[in-house]
């Protein structure tokens, strides 16, 4: 065996030693494993990078860039990217057609140890979105620069409305989701919808026709003026919402009961735009580049103007709202019932027998003779609204009235109950068995477990809960309408509170005996549970 012979089997045994020895350390030292994982791994909302890109004068310009607010729906609950060391993805879409583009970057790649391997960053990223997203860098960058169609692109579907906001031109557009232009776009786009929105999937694109037509997605585009290429689109995309409809079934009261004849299939056949229907609004994306220049507002007036327009939609819905929309749906909803008269229709009774205002046990307040309920289920239908939000709005409607020193004084001015000789005293006292009501009918099997003090504390933190956030709202939409939410324009000093005991769901639909409702808000006990009146 020669010098080189024998240099290289102690280089081998030197290597093999090593092996066991990192083995051996790892077995023994779970931290250095850590040590590693923390080496290799990136969090991946901070290696991924989004952009919106046009044809630029000599490459791509890019029009906005920011990261995702979740990642765990594709790349597990920790978020984390395994195996790279200054890992960057740019995730790239050109701004009319929505083109996309997936480039991953990295100075180092972890070596395969036995079943620890590095994540397949392109494999993982297959099933969220096409194709044509993995082609080359170069290819795409040539693609958007010398496709010369884009000057001519339109927004798939047909043009709803067009608004100006700080100089700039912005549209709406519209269209079934039978339309393949309309598919070929969300393909490409639905991704943010589980970057961007908590708990948000992908549509399902290659279902039958029948349930596609169902759906429908609106678009906002800004269109540009001041393009850097002659083959640069005019449109930039700025978010989009898709609603879907829930057939809902109308009983024909005043017809006779009747049967007919028929063969199928159909001479006419029957079309999901002919039934009646809740229309559901399914997601709701403004690109983050675009946040807080009212275009959330432009799109979701111009979509309730489509619901309020077709004779087929019997009520708006919402799936799932988070926070910030909810918010967005409270501001238009009550901005547009205060203009179109309906808020000038609801009053507070607060005119009934005082001795129903008594605090003895059996003593019940006819919570259902403080509204005109007639009268608001018949505008809350004219206006399409469901239940638990318009009952809210009617709320903060009533609350605006009463005079601020009132409602920031709470419970403290409340001793004479409803024989209070001050009329706002006793209307927020009668505005607070409202709200009641319906935290309780909302909660009831939940509270009616809590023992009868506990279960006072905790409708009593609900309710004030609810009207401090009722009172951040009322103040927003006096600083969004130049001093004016429909009540007195004193400000009142109420931080955000969250309520947590009461959710909002659409599609609840309690069903009690009458409208009553105990003196101290929650029954004497357990067993004598509040009843409350249905339609709230």
């Amino acid at each position: 065996m020669n010098d080189a012979e024998r240099f290289r089997n102690v280089k081998r045994e030197n290597a093999a030693a090593k092996g066991i020895i990192v083995k051996l350390t790892r077995s023994l030292h779970p931290n250095i494993i850590m040590a590693d994982q923390e080496e290799w791994s990136t969090h991946a909302s901070k290696a991924l990078e989004i952009s919106i890109v046009q044809a630029g004068a000599r490459s791509p310009k890019t029009l906005s860039t920011f990261h995702p607010l979740f990642t765990y729906p594709i790349f597990g609950d920790e978020e984390q990217i395994f195996g790279y060391q200054n890992l960057r993805i740019n995730l790239r879409f050109a701004a009319h057609d929505l083109r996309p583009n997936i480039e991953v970057l990295y100075d180092k790649k972890f070596k395969a140890v036995g079943d620890t391997k590095a994540t397949n960053i392109e494999e993982t990223l297959r099933d969220w979105t096409p194709e044509v997203s993995f082609e080359k860098v170069g290819a795409f960058n040539s693609h958007i620069q010398n496709d010369s169609s884009a000057k001519q692109y339109k927004p798939p579907g047909e043009l709803l409305e067009s608004y100006n906001n700080r100089g700039r031109r912005f549209e709406i557009w519209s269209g079934e989701l039978t339309d393949p232009a309309i598919q070929k776009v969300i393909e490409r786009i639905q991704i943010l919808i589980s970057f961007f929105i908590e708990g948000g999937t992908p549509l399902l694109l290659d279902d039958k026709d029948w349930t596609l037509s169902r759906w429908r997605v609106y678009f906002v585009y800004e269109k540009l003026s001041d393009l850097p290429s002659p083959n640069a689109s005019p449109y930039s995309i700025v978010g989009y919402s898709t609603t879907y409809r829930w057939f809902t079934y109308v009983p024909n009261k005043s017809a006779k009961p009747s049967t007919q004849d028929f063969s199928l299939p159909l001479e006419n056949p029957i079309t999901p735009n002919l039934l009646p229907a809740r229309d559901r609004i399914a997601q709701f994306l403004i690109l983050p580049s675009h946040h807080s220049h009212g275009h959330g507002t432009h799109l979701y007036n111009a979509m309730v103007k489509v619901f309020l327009a077709d004779p087929t939609c019997l009520e708006i819905t919402v799936e799932d709202p988070n926070e910030a929309f909810d918010d967005l749906r409270d501001y238009c909803d009550y901005n547009r019932l205060r203009n179109n008269g309906t808020l000038a229709k609801i009053s507070l009774k607060t005119d009934i027998d005082p001795k129903l205002s008594q605090k003895r046990p059996g003593v019940r307040v006819p919570t259902s003779k403080l509204l005109d309920v007639p009268l608001l289920e018949r505008i809350r239908k004219e206006n399409k609204i469901a239940p638990r939000q318009f009952y809210r709005l009617v709320e903060m409607c009533l609350l605006s009235r009463i005079a601020p020193h009132a409602r920031q004084a709470g419970t403290a001015r409340l001793t004479q109950r409803g024989r209070s000789s001050n009329p706002d005293d006793k209307a927020f006292y009668y505005w607070r068995l409202l709200v009641k009501q319906r935290i309780y009918k909302k909660n009831k099997d939940v509270l009616i477990q809590l023992d009868r003090a506990e279960r006072v504390d905790k409708v009593e933190q609900t309710v004030g809960e609810q009207a401090g956030d009722f009172e951040r709202l009322l103040r927003g939409m006096e600083k969004w309408n130049g001093g004016d939410s429909g009540g007195s324009s004193e400000r009142i000093r109420t931080g955000k509170r969250k309520v947590i005991a009461d959710d909002d769901d659409d599609d609840d639909d309690d069903d009690e005996e009458d409208g009553t409702m105990s003196t101290d808000g929650v029954g004497a006990s357990a067993a004598k549970k509040m009843r409350i009146d249905d339609g709230t």
